[in-house]
């Protein structure tokens, strides 16, 4: 405490009455050497000097804020490296100061830090959202290099919410907001409860203002009559134990105005219901002593059936470790007791700060660390993909921890979240299995893969060498791995079939001019991708199949052909065989098949689509005729091709019945039925089938027109 008082009054500019650098001081002091103490001190120097002249919107000077972000990380017992980054994390952001210039004076581990946490204010973004999802993942990838860098952001965070008042009312409920969606369950996600409550709480304040004064003031009315109960069990659960020899602490726990507010909105009960649930904590030495403490407030009031949740045996995704039971306690009121031990509530409280905190007094449980390097490695795989938003999303889906429990066959623990089905099961244990699952079973059973999981089943997934990921899953995977996965092989299977019709495409476009992709060579291309500032040839046959640039501009360009050159030879059709996946769609205005006079359009970001002559989209070809292309089928083509045919039919009962069995039995699907319009005597029917050609869907139409209750059968054009 003395070398403290004695460092601040020697600090340039700092004053004997700056009460928050004085307790930052002398909260250092309780854990670290004089010597971290004095580089501490030389940040804040370095700190004062850079923000000379700030103010907060307070009216404070500016550097009260990173002092009282430091003074947050000091009382979870973080290192000297973490309060320095702490002291100087908007330096580099909101001053003269650069990286270079922190990492001479106080390292590179500090100046790595502070640029984890340092905003993306230099790069030009197209939105807001899109530079806040860069700025989240820059910080997230910092984050998985070093945790510290979330710790220091989630103080930054929580010091600004503390401070909102002085804000905008906009401002508030958009800070707010992203506070209750992003840091308060990251800060929930790694264990460190203390700070998860008091975000949360500040976010509800500013987000629903009026919601949370109306909810603060009943509460206040009930705490009189609360705490009178709260001490009377609680004597009766210390007396019950001391009459068993048991050591063993009771605290009675108030609940945080959010965790009512949500209890209350996903429950849909009343105030009251929620303000009498009684909590409280009983903290003991080990973890035999958790169970025996358990059995005996089991005699003291009995529990409600289906509330028991053993979480040391089987701890939370986050780490957290305890004993959960909801008793009937005096006139039936509910009592809610957490029974843990002593390590068990530190972690709980601190989560992964507990590292920091403890690893000098004892060896402690590192399953907050374990679980937390599982989450970040789970984190790197997901950032590989995909644009920033993406992965913002991605890793919102993976925050909230309300979890299942499922077993491997042999009797492994896979933690999903509520929800989650066979195929995030598959991904969970491994890419590699999603992606080649075609089967799952539930405790021996076949299921369908979209099957949602419950607690304690066992799965089962079967693959198969060669399989692929089916796009519809992406409908109801619900963990962010697996949707990570799904997306990133539908990327490169896109991008491979893409390259394929692009180089097709320009060929195609190149003997419309009389030469051909092997008649340009090697030595032209390699100049032409140049001048175009590509990386290679797959890159420009990627960006022509998806419609990105034009083939014939593109053929011109590679022969260099004027606007105005002559082409010599008749334009050669492009022939699709139906097996070109994405880059190659039909479209669903006229509903084309194998058979059909056809044309394609070059849509940007999505490749060919294929439209029947007499469509009306057709008027477009004046507009843009680069942009359309001359199409052929191949021949024999064994695929089935959406169509759609219209049906006039007589009102009587049971003719849709009759019209759809007349279409099954002609050898066809039917994907979809709509009513058009219906009158007194008849109704106008559009059905949507799957045909081989022109000459299977000529024939369905023949036998549904033959029907007695059918007036007329036809197959428009858009």
């Amino acid at each position: 405490m003395d070398y403290a008082a004695n460092l601040l009054s020697k600090l340039p500019g700092a004053s004997k009455r700056d009460h928050g650098l004085r307790h930052l001081l002398d909260t250092l002091a309780s854990y670290l050497p004089d010597t971290k103490i004095k580089q501490v001190a030389d940040a804040y120097t370095f700190g004062a000097a850079a923000h000379k002249g700030q103010t907060r919107k307070t009216g404070e000077p500016y550097i009260t804020h990173p002092v009282a972000v430091a003074q947050e990380l000091a009382d979870m017992r973080l290192d000297s490296e973490a309060i320095m980054a702490a002291i100087l994390h908007d330096t580099v952001e909101d001053t003269d100061a650069t990286l270079e210039e922190i990492t001479e004076q106080f390292g590179g581990e500090v100046a790595l830090l502070v640029d984890g946490v340092s905003k993306l204010d230099q790069i030009k973004f197209h939105s807001r959202a899109e530079a806040q999802a860069e700025s989240f993942r820059k910080m997230m990838l910092a984050m998985i290099e070093d945790i510290r860098v979330i710790l220091v952001k989630l103080a930054d965070r929580l010091h600004n919410m503390q401070t909102l008042g002085a804000m905008p009312v906009e401002k508030k409920r958009r800070i707010a907001r992203e506070t209750l969606d992003i840091y308060a369950p990251i800060a929930n996600r790694l264990g460190i409860n203390r700070l998860k409550v008091e975000l949360e709480d500040l976010g509800f304040r500013y987000l629903y203002p009026m919601r949370y004064r109306v909810l603060s003031k009943a509460l206040k009315k009930s705490k009189g009559n609360q705490r009178q109960i709260v001490k009377r069990i609680s004597e009766e659960f210390r007396n019950a134990m001391t009459e068993e020899g048991l050591d063993a602490e009771v605290i009675g726990r108030e609940k945080h105005l959010y965790s009512i507010y949500k209890k209350m909105a996903e429950k849909k009960r009343l105030l009251s219901d929620v303000v009498d649930v009684y909590g409280f904590r009983i903290i003991v030495k080990d973890v035999s002593t958790c169970y025996q403490v358990l059995g005996l407030v089991h005699g003291l009031y009995k529990p409600m059936p289906g509330r028991f949740k053993d979480y040391i045996a089987i701890p939370r995704v986050n780490g957290y470790q305890s004993l959960h039971t909801t008793l009937f306690g005096p006139k039936s009121m509910p009592l809610e007791v957490q029974i843990r031990t002593q390590n068990m509530d530190r972690v709980a409280e601190s989560g992964v700060a507990s590292h920091w905190q403890y690893k000098a007094d004892s060896p402690i449980d590192a399953t907050p660390q374990r679980r937390a390097r599982e989450w970040l490695s789970n984190l790197a795989e997901l950032q590989g993909s995909g644009s920033s938003e993406e992965f913002l999303e991605s890793v919102k889906v993976d925050l909230f921890p309300d979890r299942i429990y499922v077993f491997t066959p042999k009797g492994d623990i896979i933690p999903l979240p509520k929800g989650a089905t066979t195929v995030d099961f598959a991904y969970a244990v491994h890419t590699d299995v999603g992606n080649r699952t075609v089967a799952a079973k539930i405790d021996r059973s076949l299921v369908p893969l979209r099957t949602q999981l419950a607690n304690g089943q066992t799965v089962e997934i079967i693959k198969r060498r060669g399989a692929k990921p089916n796009p519809n899953w992406l409908t109801f995977a619900r963990t962010a791995k697996a949707r990570t996965a799904i997306r990133q092989h539908m990327r490169n299977l896109r991008k491979g079939e893409s390259v394929d019709l692009g180089k097709r495409l320009l060929d195609r476009s190149l003997k419309d001019l009389g030469s051909s992709l092997r008649k340009v060579g090697k030595l032209r291309m390699s100049a032409a991708i140049e001048e175009l500032g590509l990386k290679d040839t797959a890159q420009l046959f990627e960006q022509l199949g998806l419609g990105e640039r034009i083939a014939p501009l593109t053929a011109r360009f590679l022969l260099g052909v004027g606007e105005d050159g002559d082409v010599t030879n008749e334009p050669a059709n492009l022939v699709i065989a139906g097996t070109e996946g994405m880059v190659v769609s039909y479209a669903k205005c006229c509903y084309p098949i194998q058979g059909d006079d056809v044309m394609g359009y070059l849509s940007s970001g999505r490749g060919v689509i294929i439209h029947r002559n007499c469509c009306g989209n057709l008027i477009n070809f004046r507009k843009q005729p680069e942009k359309w292309i001359a199409v052929s089928w191949e021949k024999d083509i064994n695929l089935e091709f959406s169509s759609q045919i219209q049906t006039d039919t007589l009102n009587k009962p049971g003719v849709l019945a009759e019209v759809a069995a007349t279409i099954a039995d002609g050898g066809s699907n039917i994907e979809q039925v709509e009513v058009l319009g219906r009158h007194e005597d008849c109704s106008m029917l559009s059905f949507i089938i799957q045909v081989r050609d022109r000459n299977h869907l000529a024939q369905i139409m023949r036998d549904v027109r033959k029907m007695s209750n059918v007036i007329r059968v036809s197959r428009d054009c858009a």
